[in-house]
Protein backbone atom coordinates (compact mmCIF):
# COMPACT_ATOMS: atom_id res chain seq x y z
CA UNK A 1 0.00 0.00 0.00
CA UNK A 2 2.88 2.43 0.76
CA UNK A 3 4.33 1.59 -2.59
CA UNK A 4 1.19 2.38 -4.35
CA UNK A 5 0.53 5.94 -2.48
CA UNK A 6 4.18 6.99 -3.33
CA UNK A 7 3.40 6.19 -6.96
CA UNK A 8 0.35 8.19 -6.55
CA UNK A 9 2.18 11.30 -5.38
CA UNK A 10 5.10 11.43 -8.04
CA UNK A 11 2.33 10.90 -10.71
CA UNK A 12 0.34 13.95 -9.21
CA UNK A 13 3.32 16.44 -8.70
CA UNK A 14 4.42 15.43 -12.33
CA UNK A 15 1.13 16.08 -13.25
CA UNK A 16 1.17 19.55 -11.14
CA UNK A 17 4.22 20.50 -12.82
CA UNK A 18 2.65 19.87 -16.35
CA UNK A 19 0.08 21.69 -15.45
CA UNK A 20 2.34 24.57 -14.29
CA UNK A 21 4.16 24.38 -17.56
CA UNK A 22 1.17 25.86 -19.57
CA UNK A 23 0.93 29.37 -20.09
CA UNK A 24 -2.34 31.23 -20.20
CA UNK A 25 -1.71 32.52 -23.55
CA UNK A 26 -5.76 33.18 -24.21
CA UNK A 27 -6.19 35.88 -22.15
CA UNK A 28 -2.41 37.07 -22.00
CA UNK A 29 -2.21 37.49 -25.72
CA UNK A 30 -5.00 40.03 -26.00
CA UNK A 31 -3.90 43.48 -27.38
CA UNK A 32 -1.65 44.94 -29.79
CA UNK A 33 1.90 43.21 -30.50
CA UNK A 34 4.89 44.35 -33.02
CA UNK A 35 7.90 42.14 -33.91
CA UNK A 36 11.14 43.36 -32.58
CA UNK A 37 13.72 40.04 -32.93
CA UNK A 38 14.40 37.01 -35.36
CA UNK A 39 17.06 34.56 -33.62
CA UNK A 40 18.14 37.10 -30.97
CA UNK A 41 18.73 40.01 -34.00
CA UNK A 42 16.63 43.39 -34.13
CA UNK A 43 14.14 43.02 -37.27
CA UNK A 44 14.46 46.04 -39.42
CA UNK A 45 11.48 48.47 -39.93
CA UNK A 46 10.62 47.42 -43.51
CA UNK A 47 10.31 43.66 -41.77
CA UNK A 48 7.97 44.62 -38.96
CA UNK A 49 4.35 43.27 -38.40
CA UNK A 50 1.70 43.94 -36.06
CA UNK A 51 -0.71 41.62 -34.56
CA UNK A 52 -3.89 42.94 -32.58
CA UNK A 53 -5.36 40.31 -30.85
CA UNK A 54 -8.74 40.75 -29.62
CA UNK A 55 -9.87 37.54 -28.32
CA UNK A 56 -8.59 33.77 -28.66
CA UNK A 57 -9.91 33.03 -31.44
CA UNK A 58 -9.92 36.71 -33.87
CA UNK A 59 -6.86 38.76 -34.55
CA UNK A 60 -6.03 41.40 -37.13
CA UNK A 61 -2.63 42.19 -38.69
CA UNK A 62 -0.65 44.77 -40.49
CA UNK A 63 2.44 44.83 -43.04
CA UNK A 64 3.63 45.40 -45.89
CA UNK A 65 6.75 43.05 -47.40
CA UNK A 66 8.26 43.12 -50.43
CA UNK A 67 11.68 42.03 -49.90
CA UNK A 68 11.34 38.21 -50.68
CA UNK A 69 11.71 37.22 -53.92
CA UNK A 70 9.68 33.73 -53.43
CA UNK A 71 5.91 35.39 -52.87
CA UNK A 72 4.15 38.21 -53.71
CA UNK A 73 4.14 40.94 -51.61
CA UNK A 74 1.83 41.78 -49.05
CA UNK A 75 0.11 45.35 -48.08
CA UNK A 76 -1.90 44.68 -44.79
CA UNK A 77 -3.73 46.95 -42.88
CA UNK A 78 -5.46 45.21 -39.99
CA UNK A 79 -6.67 42.34 -41.97
CA UNK A 80 -8.09 40.28 -40.52
CA UNK A 81 -6.38 37.03 -39.34
CA UNK A 82 -7.72 33.08 -37.77
CA UNK A 83 -6.30 32.38 -34.56
CA UNK A 84 -6.21 28.86 -33.09
CA UNK A 85 -4.44 28.66 -29.31
CA UNK A 86 -3.75 24.80 -28.14
CA UNK A 87 -2.04 24.91 -25.15
CA UNK A 88 1.30 27.29 -25.46
CA UNK A 89 0.72 26.65 -29.42
CA UNK A 90 -0.61 29.37 -30.91
CA UNK A 91 -1.45 29.07 -35.06
CA UNK A 92 -2.20 32.45 -37.02
CA UNK A 93 -3.71 31.51 -40.74
CA UNK A 94 -3.86 34.59 -42.76
CA UNK A 95 -4.77 35.76 -46.28
CA UNK A 96 -3.06 38.20 -48.18
CA UNK A 97 -4.94 37.38 -51.45
CA UNK A 98 -7.20 34.71 -52.94
CA UNK A 99 -3.64 32.71 -54.10
CA UNK A 100 -1.71 33.15 -50.88
CA UNK A 101 -2.21 31.79 -47.61
CA UNK A 102 0.19 32.57 -44.59
CA UNK A 103 0.48 30.32 -41.91
CA UNK A 104 2.69 31.48 -38.50
CA UNK A 105 2.93 28.45 -35.72
CA UNK A 106 4.32 29.84 -32.53
CA UNK A 107 5.03 27.80 -29.61
CA UNK A 108 5.41 30.60 -26.58
CA UNK A 109 7.84 29.94 -24.45
CA UNK A 110 7.15 33.14 -22.27
CA UNK A 111 4.77 36.16 -22.28
CA UNK A 112 3.95 38.92 -19.89
CA UNK A 113 2.65 42.45 -19.92
CA UNK A 114 5.29 43.44 -22.19
CA UNK A 115 6.63 40.77 -24.42
CA UNK A 116 6.34 37.15 -25.45
CA UNK A 117 8.66 35.00 -26.90
CA UNK A 118 8.47 31.73 -28.95
CA UNK A 119 10.02 29.43 -31.42
CA UNK A 120 8.18 29.71 -34.93
CA UNK A 121 7.74 28.83 -38.02
CA UNK A 122 6.00 30.49 -41.01
CA UNK A 123 5.00 28.86 -44.30
CA UNK A 124 3.74 30.75 -46.80
CA UNK A 125 2.21 29.02 -50.00
CA UNK A 126 0.89 30.47 -53.45
CA UNK A 127 -1.49 27.95 -55.06
CA UNK A 128 -0.72 24.39 -53.85
CA UNK A 129 2.95 25.77 -53.93
CA UNK A 130 5.52 25.93 -50.99
CA UNK A 131 6.86 29.90 -51.61
CA UNK A 132 8.50 30.58 -48.68
CA UNK A 133 9.43 28.28 -45.12
CA UNK A 134 11.44 29.53 -42.23
CA UNK A 135 11.85 29.34 -38.39
CA UNK A 136 13.59 30.25 -35.61
CA UNK A 137 13.18 31.98 -32.36
CA UNK A 138 10.97 35.22 -32.37
CA UNK A 139 10.37 38.25 -29.80
CA UNK A 140 7.56 41.00 -29.69
CA UNK A 141 6.57 43.75 -28.04
CA UNK A 142 3.62 44.79 -26.60
CA UNK A 143 2.39 48.58 -28.08
CA UNK A 144 0.02 50.85 -25.36
CA UNK A 145 0.14 53.41 -28.45
CA UNK A 146 -1.66 53.58 -31.73
CA UNK A 147 -0.74 56.46 -34.01
CA UNK A 148 -3.45 56.21 -36.51
CA UNK A 149 -5.80 59.08 -35.50
CA UNK A 150 -3.07 61.55 -34.10
CA UNK A 151 -1.07 61.17 -37.46
CA UNK A 152 -4.11 62.67 -39.28
CA UNK A 153 -2.96 66.48 -40.52
CA UNK A 154 -0.41 68.49 -42.71
CA UNK A 155 3.65 67.73 -41.15
CA UNK A 156 6.83 70.01 -42.36
CA UNK A 157 9.75 67.91 -41.89
CA UNK A 158 12.31 69.78 -39.53
CA UNK A 159 15.03 67.54 -39.59
CA UNK A 160 16.63 64.09 -40.88
CA UNK A 161 19.54 62.32 -39.39
CA UNK A 162 20.96 59.02 -40.72
CA UNK A 163 20.73 57.85 -44.11
CA UNK A 164 18.72 59.51 -46.71
CA UNK A 165 16.39 57.48 -48.52
CA UNK A 166 13.23 58.06 -50.61
CA UNK A 167 12.23 61.28 -48.03
CA UNK A 168 14.35 64.16 -47.29
CA UNK A 169 14.34 67.07 -45.24
CA UNK A 170 12.48 68.89 -48.42
CA UNK A 171 9.08 67.49 -47.28
CA UNK A 172 5.68 67.90 -46.50
CA UNK A 173 3.24 65.12 -45.76
CA UNK A 174 -0.65 65.06 -45.23
CA UNK A 175 -2.50 62.31 -43.41
CA UNK A 176 -6.17 61.34 -44.67
CA UNK A 177 -8.40 59.22 -42.66
CA UNK A 178 -9.31 57.09 -45.80
CA UNK A 179 -5.82 55.75 -46.07
CA UNK A 180 -4.46 58.35 -48.64
CA UNK A 181 -1.48 61.23 -48.55
CA UNK A 182 -0.54 64.33 -50.13
CA UNK A 183 3.35 64.76 -50.55
CA UNK A 184 4.32 68.46 -50.71
CA UNK A 185 7.95 69.53 -51.83
CA UNK A 186 9.71 73.30 -52.00
CA UNK A 187 10.67 74.30 -55.20
CA UNK A 188 13.44 76.80 -56.11
CA UNK A 189 11.19 80.07 -55.37
CA UNK A 190 10.87 78.72 -51.96
CA UNK A 191 7.11 77.51 -52.23
CA UNK A 192 5.36 74.30 -51.33
CA UNK A 193 4.28 72.70 -54.31
CA UNK A 194 2.20 69.42 -54.33
CA UNK A 195 3.67 66.54 -56.35
CA UNK A 196 0.70 65.35 -58.59
CA UNK A 197 2.70 63.01 -61.08
CA UNK A 198 1.30 59.93 -59.00
CA UNK A 199 -0.77 57.10 -59.35
CA UNK A 200 -1.72 56.24 -56.53
CA UNK A 201 0.03 57.52 -52.21
CA UNK A 202 -1.19 55.33 -49.79
CA UNK A 203 -0.04 55.15 -45.95
CA UNK A 204 -1.06 53.17 -42.64
CA UNK A 205 -0.38 53.59 -39.25
CA UNK A 206 -0.96 50.62 -36.91
CA UNK A 207 0.56 51.33 -33.43
CA UNK A 208 3.99 52.37 -33.82
CA UNK A 209 4.00 51.26 -37.46
CA UNK A 210 3.94 53.33 -40.34
CA UNK A 211 4.16 52.08 -43.87
CA UNK A 212 3.70 54.38 -47.21
CA UNK A 213 3.80 53.09 -51.07
CA UNK A 214 3.67 54.89 -53.97
CA UNK A 215 4.04 54.56 -57.76
CA UNK A 216 5.34 57.98 -60.02
CA UNK A 217 3.52 57.34 -63.50
CA UNK A 218 5.24 55.34 -65.53
CA UNK A 219 7.93 53.88 -63.21
CA UNK A 220 7.29 51.02 -60.55
CA UNK A 221 5.59 51.05 -57.12
CA UNK A 222 7.89 52.14 -54.00
CA UNK A 223 7.61 51.53 -50.40
CA UNK A 224 8.86 52.75 -47.19
CA UNK A 225 8.43 52.13 -43.47
CA UNK A 226 8.80 53.98 -40.40
CA UNK A 227 8.13 53.61 -36.41
CA UNK A 228 6.57 56.30 -34.65
CA UNK A 229 8.44 57.46 -31.61
CA UNK A 230 6.28 59.85 -30.37
CA UNK A 231 3.37 62.34 -31.23
CA UNK A 232 3.00 65.35 -28.72
CA UNK A 233 2.05 68.75 -28.97
CA UNK A 234 2.27 68.85 -32.85
CA UNK A 235 5.69 67.75 -33.10
CA UNK A 236 6.28 64.05 -34.56
CA UNK A 237 9.52 61.96 -34.37
CA UNK A 238 10.20 58.77 -36.50
CA UNK A 239 13.06 56.34 -36.32
CA UNK A 240 13.67 53.45 -38.82
CA UNK A 241 16.55 50.71 -38.27
CA UNK A 242 17.84 50.25 -42.21
CA UNK A 243 20.26 47.24 -43.60
CA UNK A 244 23.05 48.45 -45.44
CA UNK A 245 24.08 46.38 -48.49
CA UNK A 246 27.13 45.00 -46.37
CA UNK A 247 24.48 43.64 -44.12
CA UNK A 248 25.12 45.67 -41.24
CA UNK A 249 22.56 47.67 -39.91
CA UNK A 250 22.13 51.64 -39.12
CA UNK A 251 19.56 54.22 -37.96
CA UNK A 252 17.95 57.07 -39.09
CA UNK A 253 15.60 59.49 -37.89
CA UNK A 254 13.16 62.30 -38.97
CA UNK A 255 11.28 65.09 -37.10
CA UNK A 256 8.15 66.88 -38.05
CA UNK A 257 6.15 70.03 -37.01
CA UNK A 258 2.20 70.12 -37.65
CA UNK A 259 1.52 72.94 -39.96
CA UNK A 260 -2.21 72.17 -40.45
Amino acid sequence: MKIVLVLLAIVAIAFTSCKKDVINIKEKIIGKWMIAEINERAVTTNDKMVYTFVSATKAYMSASFTNNPNASSVWSDQKEVDVVISGNKMTVTFHPDENMTTVDELNITAINSSEFKANYKVTVTEGSNVAYSRQGTVRFTKLNVDYRDAILGKWECTELTGIETFNDANARLEFYGDGNYKYWRKNSANEWVAVTNREFQNYFVDGKLLATRWKNVGEAEQREWWEVTSIKDNQMVWTALRQNENGTTTRQGMKWKKVE
